[in-house]
């Protein structure tokens, strides 16, 4: 199968499993996103969704972030991973917000800013300004290769090879569904890829192969 014919496919399915994509990370703002979505790096977003409601209690607004102690911050985070480098991320962040005059669609402003790169400012554009982004993390990454969708050794690549697979009108709704997906009927590790919705039919020998010697 084609690997257009394949996308197709696999964007009807995923609009059939979920038909509406709600944001998995609880929020209020495009900078409480921002927040959350940074220090959803290497962490669940079941434990991210646990630790903000007690930071934005003091800082939901980059005034007050930019007020607190490192010390602080790290420790209404401590359960979060990488939490020393966050906390001074968030601080230093705060700050640039305040001297930036706050949160805008920007891509260069975004990424500029401590502790933000691409993809988190992907999913701020894509989810709170509605313009058209495809974050990438290592989820996707990996089901893109899984489904021979991307051969990309990294996730820029990977990026570019799904948004020329579907329409741009559907980028910011299909990331989040094939992280659903992910989550829901296709694991890392010990995935029966036979009995996948998606990985029965669209795997590639080379990747059934990989998953076989695992």
């Amino acid at each position: 199968m084609k690997r257009a014919d394949k996308a197709l496919k696999i964007g009807e399915l995923l609009d059939e499993l979920y038909p509406t994509t709600p944001v998995p990370l609880n929020h209020s703002s495009a900078y409480t996103l921002l927040v959350a979505v940074m220090l959803s790096a290497q962490t669940t977003d079941k434990k991210v969704n646990q630790v903000t409601p007690m930071l934005f209690e003091q800082a939901n607004t980059p005034e007050q972030m930019a007020t607190l102690e490192v010390e602080t911050i790290q420790a209404l985070i401590r359960e979060i991973g990488l939490a020393p480098t966050k906390a001074k991320n968030l601080q230093r962040m705060g700050e640039q917000l305040v001297e930036g005059g706050g949160m805008r669609p920007d891509w260069e402003y975004l990424e500029s800013l401590a502790g933000v790169g691409h993809k988190t400012a992907s999913v701020v554009m894509a989810q709170l300004y509605g313009i058209p982004a495809f974050p990438v993390d290592t989820h996707i990454h990996r089901l893109a290769a899984r489904w021979g969708l991307s051969e990309a050794k990294n996730v820029v690549q990977t990026e570019r090879d799904l948004k020329a697979l579907w329409p741009e009108d559907t980028w910011n709704k299909r990331h989040l569904q094939i992280i659903f997906f992910g989550r829901e009927h296709c694991p890392a590790r010990n995935h029966d890829l036979a009995q996948c919705p998606i990985c029965g039919w669209a795997a590639t020998k080379k990747r059934i192969l990989q998953e076989a010697k695992r």
